[in-house]
């Protein structure tokens, strides 16, 4: 099938896992991520009437951003290393991968220096494994006073890449975990966190019934490479 195939395919799942989960379809949101696909691939998304894609490399931002329309809505999704935070904070609108206090006070301390607030998300190791980034439960709950005090960063949900599984409803109880860590955070401290973003091309609609409000999906709508 075609690139806008895939989407009305994908966009009519997520509707369907919305319904199903007595949610609006409009509390979700679908990030196109247009990973190692050239800027005339992802065009094909666009003129589909997708506005809103996610990119896992800094480099292929840089290729793709500026060649595509300005009314586009760019997410970055991979890890972010600290000398790339200012280059990321210029072409991205929003960052789900701030996963450490220490890169927080970072990327805060070059927001304030580009005068800008970026809105981002906090990436939570959910199943603790020592192969992924990400705070602990426990880092977060400790260290999210800090976080709330830094001026220059707009904290509004959390991330989380789950332990891989073979069937997409094991993955429930990760995305449950961090949709009731979120809950916690916000009772804790008065604030409203209003974003997840969870749940990829195997398992979105599992994420969307646990509260997913970003699903990130890729090969299901570009294709495999």
């Amino acid at each position: 099938m075609s690139v806008a195939d895939n989407l009305i395919e994908i966009r009519s799942r997520v509707s369907r896992a919305c319904e199903v989960a007595g949610r609006d379809a409009g509390e979700v949101e679908l990030i196109a991520v247009s990973k190692t696909w050239p800027a005339e691939h992802v065009q094909k998304a666009v003129d589909a009437g997708q506005e809103v894609f996610g990119e896992n490399k800094l480099q292929e931002g840089q290729d793709k951003i500026p060649v595509l329309s300005d009314e586009l809505e760019w997410h970055y999704i991979g890890g972010l290393q600290r000398n790339k935070v200012r280059k990321v904070l210029g072409l991205f609108d929003v960052i789900h991968s701030v996963d450490s206090l220490k890169l927080a006070r970072y990327t805060s301390n070059v927001a304030a220096d580009m005068k800008i607030v970026p809105s981002v998300l906090l990436q939570v190791n959910i199943g603790a494994e020592e192969s992924k980034g990400g705070f602990s439960v426990e880092e977060l709950e400790v260290s999210f006073s800090e976080l709330l005090d830094l001026a220059s960063l707009k904290i509004v949900g959390l991330m989380c890449i789950p332990p891989a599984v073979v069937n997409s409803e094991d993955a429930r109880v990760w995305f449950r975990k961090v949709a009731k860590l979120r809950d916690k955070l916000e009772l804790a401290h008065g604030v409203k966190l209003p974003h997840l973003s969870m749940g990829m091309s195997g398992d979105f609609e599992t994420a969307i019934a646990e509260g997913a409000t970003y699903v990130r999906v890729g090969t299901s709508i570009f294709g495999g490479r």
